[in-house]
């Protein structure tokens, strides 16, 4: 029995894991080609609204999901199905309150909101995007009355559909409307409309999963069920705790929305140079998107195992695996960061057509490793019962970021801006490691590997400076007018320094033979729960 627990538990934890990448790369990647479709200018537009659809999707996908889940598991355990089905029930109603009062203030408070950004044409994009609240509730019942089932499918089902959706749409309607030759506002609300048809079709194939309990769990009375309260209490609280650190970068942009372009306004650029350096500056979403997640993904797969870790009590195991995690987190998030700045110019023009805002670019590529490890510490901190001390370093990383804004921007501009950012994540990342080893009571880290893995950075940041020197000496610097030869470059360098940087990582023994051994144990288990599955 204890087997074929251990054995869901496993297959459920990699079902959401690969869905969660799979969704969140292409979150990240359908930004390049919007780019390129709206231009600019375009992409500033859809950048400045982002944020309220983000911090939806968080609160669907992550914080709702996972405390109703959590609930109904507990009252599973216990063997109180009605109980279970109540708290289904009493999460539908009120997330639907909420879902309605977060639609009418978007929708109604769009004009003031817009005007606060300083671009009073977005206010059609903000009454789009709040639709998107009203689709938040049935999501966020739906998965986690699945996942607290133990039956992860439908989740992840879901999110892949409402993912890959809401993507071809923004992408297909954009190329639709640009031809057609509509002004980019207008482009702009037929993206976010991508992300609400999206969400709908992800309601659509959860309620096909529920098409025969829906109305005799969804729909039952409220006035039989008990500690209504307590429930809605620990709903709201946790969930939003949870939500909160998920945060990291969608807080990072809506500070940056709120601020960004009326301080460049204000301090004499032109409107429309305006957002095109704000459309420059965002060009660091995807990029950092996506390196956060290749970091991540790695670390993050550990975090079940720390969790069942605890259950167990087992503390030596739990010490061995975050210090896993934040090593890996480490190790790839510096040659990321350290990596991509160096072959910043070449990776502008091979995604985005040309190389403004590179320098820009190059300073927010530091910022991957300190969101990565924000986001790594983050997670293992919620694993080990720590929810709400994270969730507010993320509001003062926020709080940071939007101050050193006010503070440098109007000096030093949007580099002043990517300045603040790196700080902010800098913030989050120091305060998590800090309660992190308050609560193990362990180095996260020891001073062996920090050394391997400087001298492995450092090793690949100058061969790539070489490499890019090379190529302007032979007069193959990238430009503009040769697209193709920047992405040769490009990728020439990602495929040289990343052959480096592992060598040397090996060579200078940064992880140990026990845990080469143990991440590829962890791999075998996967691989084998995916057969048997």
């Amino acid at each position: 029995m204890e087997t074929k627990k251990y054995h869901a538990f496993w297959r459920g934890a990699i079902i959401l894991t690969i869905a969660s990448f799979v969704t969140k790369v292409l979150s990240a990647f359908y930004r390049i080609p919007y780019q390129n479709i709206a231009g600019d200018i375009g992409f500033y537009i859809y950048q400045q609204i982002y944020p309220f659809y983000g911090f939806c999707l968080i609160l669907a996908t992550y914080g709702f999901p996972i405390i109703i889940s959590k609930m109904i598991a507990e009252r599973l355990e216990r063997g109180e199905r009605k109980e279970a089905e109540a708290i289904i029930c009493i999460s539908f109603w009120f997330l639907l309150a909420i879902g309605i009062i977060g639609c009418s203030v978007l929708f109604f408070g769009a004009h003031t909101i817009a005007s606060l950004m300083g671009d009073a044409n977005l206010e059609k994009l903000i009454c789009v995007i709040a639709f998107s609240f009203l689709l938040m509730p049935f999501l966020s019942v739906a998965r986690g009355y699945f996942q607290g089932f133990g039956n992860m499918i439908p989740t992840a089902v879901s999110q892949v559909i409402e993912q890959t959706i809401r993507v071809s749409i923004i992408v297909f309607l954009s190329l639709f409307l640009i031809k057609k030759g509509v002004d980019l506002y207008t482009v702009g609300a037929g993206a976010m409309f991508g992300s609400i048809a999206g969400g709908f079709i992800g309601v659509i194939v959860l309620l096909f999963y529920l098409r025969k309990d829906f109305c005799s769990i969804f729909l039952q009375s409220l006035k039989g069920i008990s500690n209504k309260k307590t429930i809605i209490r620990t709903l709201f609280w946790q969930g939003i705790a949870i939500c909160v650190s998920n945060l990291v970068l969608i807080f990072i942009q809506m500070a940056d929305s709120i601020s960004l372009y009326s301080l460049l306004v204000q301090n004499g650029e032109p409107v429309e140079i305006a957002k095109m350096l704000k459309g420059v500056y965002d060009r660091s979403i995807p990029l950092m998107q996506l390196g956060t997640v290749v970091t991540t993904s790695f670390s993050l797969s550990l975090i079940p195992m720390i969790t069942a870790a605890k259950e167990r009590g087992d503390q030596v195991f739990i010490r061995e695996k975050i210090q896993l995690a934040i090593k890996i987190t480490f190790v790839i998030g510096l040659a990321a960061s350290l990596g991509l700045a160096s072959i910043i110019r070449p990776t502008n023009i091979m995604l985005f057509a040309n190389g403004n805002g590179s320098v820009v670019l190059g300073i927010l590529a530091v910022s991957i490793l300190f969101s990565s490890l924000a986001i790594t510490t983050a997670s293992i901190l919620q694993g080990l019962g720590q929810t709400v001390k994270p969730a507010l370093f993320v509001v003062i990383g926020a709080c940071v970021k939007l101050l050193l804004n006010y503070m440098f921007v109007p000096y030093f501009g949007v580099i002043g801006a990517a300045v603040a950012t790196v700080i902010a994540l800098l913030c989050i990342a120091i305060l998590n490691s800090v309660l992190l080893i308050q609560v193990v009571n362990e180095p996260l880290i020891q001073k062996k590997p920090i050394v391997g893995v400087t001298i492995g950075a450092l090793s690949m940041v100058l061969v790539l400076a070489g490499f890019m020197y090379m190529f302007e000496r032979f007069g193959l610097q990238a430009n503009e007018a040769h697209r193709g030869l920047a992405a040769i470059q490009a990728l020439l360098c990602v495929g040289v320094g990343g052959l480096l940087y592992v060598f040397l990582i090996l060579k200078l023994q940064v992880f140990t033979a026990q845990e080469l051994g143990a991440v590829m144990k962890h791999e075998k288990v996967q691989t084998s729960l995916k057969k048997s599955g």
